[in-house]
């Protein structure tokens, strides 16, 4: 999908990885359970602008659904880069992770994409569990 011009002017098409059962038309806010960790009450919508970390957020993510990718749209120009990536897993910010204390526009749903493989998500979820059991959370708000 090549990047388009979103109503705050940015050039980049942001996706959200997530199990949650949304329309098109509704909004992420925060104040729901996180996809991850404890399911906690999450303070920020996290979204991503590479396919990639989407896919790992709808495969990693709480829930019995099905993984899907939404398309979203910042409400606000207001967002950060994901602390919990950013300089901590990866120097910089090279999944281009971010999250917002806003809301953000579901505006489609990217229906076609393709997984990793089940080697590959086994892997990730030991590497997460091994986390956990160090008392290291997926998200730390």
């Amino acid at each position: 999908m090549e990047a388009q011009k979103d109503s705050l002017g940015n050039f980049s098409t942001y996706y959200h990885g997530t199990k949650a059962n949304l329309k098109i038309g509704n909004y992420i806010v925060p104040g729901y359970a996180s996809n991850y960790g404890q399911n906690n009450k999450a303070n920020f919508v996290y979204f991503t602008a590479t396919l990639d970390a989407a896919i790992w957020g709808a495969e990693l993510a709480l829930g019995d659904g099905p993984s899907r990718i939404f398309i979203v749209e910042p409400m606000v120009p207001q967002f950060e880069d994901d602390p919990n990536l950013t300089n901590k897993k990866f120097s910089g910010n090279p999944t281009r992770s971010y999250r917002s204390g806003h809301p953000l526009k579901i505006v489609d749903e990217l229906t076609v994409w393709e997984g990793h493989t089940k080697e590959q998500l086994q892997k990730m979820k030991d590497r997460l569990a091994d986390l956990k059991a160090q008392g290291i959370e997926a998200i730390q708000e």
